[in-house]
C-alpha cells in the first residue's frame, strides 16, 4: 500500500474517481493547429488552457490531467522548445492547480507524462539512464507547479514505464502509469494487460494506481480492464477510454462515441473493478458529464462478460477474436488479418 497522498485520499474517500476527458481533441476545437505543440499553449493561450480544465471541473472530474503530454525534452524539440521543458511544465501545472484550487471540492492535479517518441536501447537510440533524466526534468516542472501526482500515460514499453516511474520517485512525486492497448489487444511493444501491474510495482514506494488509456476504442479498452482486474483484483485500476471509435470524416476525425454511450461505458468500467474511470481522445465536457451522472447515480452490479460489453457498447475493433473476457487462463486464438 502506498503512503497517503491526495490521490490516495481522495480515493478512501469517494471509492471511486472521475477522471477528465480529451485534451487534443478539445484543444483542436478550440483553434489548435494539426502540428503545433499543445504545451506551448501553456504560455500563448493560457486562457484556453484554463476553460478546458474549467469544463472539466464544471462536468464533474475528480482528476485533472495537466497540458504536458509531450513535455520532454524529446517532445519538445521537434518545436524548437526543448530548453523549455522546466518553465512550460510549471506552467502546465500552475493553470490546472489554479483550477483545481477554486473548484468547490477536492480536485486532483495530475502531472500529464507521455512517452518520448524515441525507443530505448536496443531497439533504438535512446538510454535507459537518458530517459530518467528526461522524465525527471519533466517531472520537477510539473512538482514546482503544483502537480499531486505523476500521471504517466499512452506508453508502450515496459522499459519506458519503468524510466518514467523512477524519475518521479527520484523527484519526490507519487505515480501512477498506464499503457495503450492498440495492437491487437497489446501494446504497441508487446505489453499484455494482464501483465501491467508487475511493471514498476518495484519502484519507490509503488504506483498508486495503474492501468490503460486511449486504445481505438470502448469496448475494446474493457476487455483490458476486465483483464486486468482480473489479474490483481485488489489493484486500483485506472480506465481512460477513447470516446467510441475514431472514424475520418474529410480530413477530420471524429469520434462514434454519444454521451449515453460513454455513460454505459462508465458504468461497466464500474462493474468490470475500475476505481479510476475517465475519458480519452473525443471525449468532450458534455460525455464527462454524462459519465459523472452514471456514476453517482449507479448501484454497483455483476461483473460483465466481454459478450455485455460488446452488446451494450459495441464490437470489438482491435483484439484477438477469443478474448478471455476477464480469465488470463484461457486460450486465445490468433487475431484474423
Amino acid at each position: 500500500m502506498t503512503a497517503a497522498n491526495p490521490l490516495t485520499e481522495l480515493l478512501a474517500e469517494k471509492g471511486v474517481l472521475l477522471a477528465d476527458g480529451a485534451t487534443g481533441t478539445n484543444l483542436f476545437a478550440m483553434g489548435l493547429e494539426a502540428g503545433d505543440a499543445p504545451e506551448l499553449w501553456n504560455e500563448t493561450q493560457p486562457e484556453k488552457i484554463d476553460r478546458l480544465h474549467q469544463g472539466f471541473v464544471d462536468a464533474g472530474a475528480d482528476i485533472i490531467l495537466t497540458n504536458s503530454f509531450g513535455g520532454t525534452r524529446h517532445r519538445l524539440k521537434l518545436h524548437k522548445a526543448e530548453d523549455r521543458v522546466f518553465a512550460l511544465n510549471k506552467r502546465a501545472a500552475e493553470i490546472a492547480r489554479a483550477v483545481a484550487d477554486r473548484a468547490p471540492r477536492k480536485v486532483i492535479v495530475a502531472g500529464s507524462v507521455g512517452p518520448t517518441g524515441e525507443l530505448l536501447i536496443p531497439l533504438g537510440a535512446l538510454s535507459y539512464e537518458d530517459a530518467v533524466a528526461a522524465f525527471a526534468e519533466q517531472i520537477e516542472g510539473l512538482k514546482a507547479g503544483g502537480a499531486d501526482v505523476a500521471w504517466i500515460e499512452t506508453m508502450s514499453s515496459a522499459d519506458e514505464i519503468r524510466a518514467a516511474a523512477e524519475a518521479a520517485t527520484k523527484v519526490g512525486l507519487p505515480y501512477t502509469y498506464t499503457g495503450s492497448f492498440d495492437t491487437a489487444g497489446k501494446t504497441m511493444m508487446g505489453l499484455d494487460p494482464k501483465d501491467i501491474h508487475r511493471v514498476a510495482g518495484d519502484i519507490g514506494k509503488g504506483p498508486v494506481a495503474v492501468g490503460a488509456n486511449c486504445g481505438v476504442g470502448a469496448s475494446d479498452i474493457l476487455s483490458s480492464l476486465l483483464d486486468m482486474t482480473a489479474a490483481d483484483p485488489e489493484a486500483i485500476t485506472i480506465v481512460k477510454g477513447n470516446c467510441g471509435i475514431p472514424e475520418y470524416k474529410g480530413a477530420e476525425i471524429h469520434y462514434s462515441g454519444t454521451p449515453p454511450l460513454m455513460a454505459e461505458y462508465a458504468r461497466l468500467a464500474r462493474n468490470a473493478g475500475a476505481k479510476i474511470i475517465g475519458g480519452c481522445c473525443g471525449t468532450s465536457f458534455e460525455h464527462l458529464a454524462a459519465m459523472r451522472a452514471a456514476l453517482d447515480g449507479h448501484t454497483p452490479g455483476p461483473r460483465p462478460t466481454i459478450e455485455e460489453v460488446v452488446e451494450r457498447i459495441g464490437p470489438l475493433r482491435n483484439k484477438m477474436a477469443s478474448q478471455s473476457g476477464g480469465d488470463p487462463s484461457r486460450e486465445r486464438r490468433r487475431r484474423r488479418a
